[in-house]
């Protein structure tokens, strides 16, 4: 029961499907969820509710990789990244309380997906960013993370030019929407939002699809060249961009 509505064991079943899915992905590339999630929760529960439960679970699927790989996450990266998210996180919060964020989409859609598409071209495979790229990476990930809970491919753009192994990138992707989740499910707290029981009984529900999908998507990433592992990240980040510019125009 989610605000009054009874959702069967059907629609239940195919919300446990779409996590499960949703986190083999998140398992391999760091990030990716409410991509592959929130248009099927869109039909069952509100959008006010997606959010929260995603971010939930992000949190504690992030927390299950660190505990496993967390030894290999580039921590210089971090120290670089994490200070330029909060702050991006902060005008991102400005900016919503001051305009209208969804004409930003485009923009941003047409840049990620002209980025993606070029990585995925092969023209320049080896790129390499310079330290002094965290910052506006991490400022501009926070900015759409505060707007529109999805800025884990802007520093999967910067990481891939970055750090040469995939574990460590995979990992250290992780780390960092962990602590940006982390942020939103503290103020979904304070703000009464996880006393909804029916919420929190969905996310338990729900967990094990969860576990399962983190853990494919592990033991597939294991077994990926470090190409293979960026061109599966492009792609996410292709489809992340096309999300983007439909959202602005559906």
């Amino acid at each position: 029961m989610i605000d009054g509505l009874t959702i069967g064991w059907a629609p239940y079943a195919l919300i446990f499907a779409t996590l499960l899915c949703a986190y083999v992905i998140f398992g391999i590339a760091g990030f990716g969820t409410a991509l592959v999630a929130s248009p099927v929760l869109a039909l069952f529960l509100p959008v006010a509710k997606i959010v929260p439960l995603l971010a939930l679970m992000d949190l504690f699927a992030a927390l299950v990789n660190v505990s496993r790989d967390g030894r290999n996450a580039d921590w210089r990266e971090l120290r670089r990244l994490v200070p330029m998210m909060i702050l991006g996180s902060l005008i991102g919060a400005a900016i919503l309380l001051a305009t209208r964020p969804e004409y930003l989409l485009p923009a941003l859609g047409v840049f990620v997906v002209c980025y993606a598409l070029y990585s995925l071209s092969g023209l320049k495979p080896q790129r390499h960013f310079s330290a002094a790229a965290a910052y506006p990476f991490g400022s501009i990930g926070g900015v759409f993370s505060a707007l529109f809970g999805s800025g884990g491919f802007i520093y999967a753009i910067y990481l891939s030019g970055r750090i040469p192994t995939k574990d460590a990138m995979r990992i250290t992707q992780t780390t960092l929407i962990g602590l940006s989740t982390l942020t939103r499910v503290v103020l979904f707290a304070l703000a009464g939002v996880y006393l909804d029981t029916s919420l929190l009984w969905l996310a338990l529900f729900l967990a094990p699809g969860m576990l399962i999908g983190v853990t494919v998507g592990r033991r597939i990433t294991l077994n990926m060249s470090r190409e293979q592992f960026l061109k599966v990240i492009n792609i996410v980040v292709l489809v992340s961009g096309i999300t983007l510019i439909a959202r602005y125009y559906i």
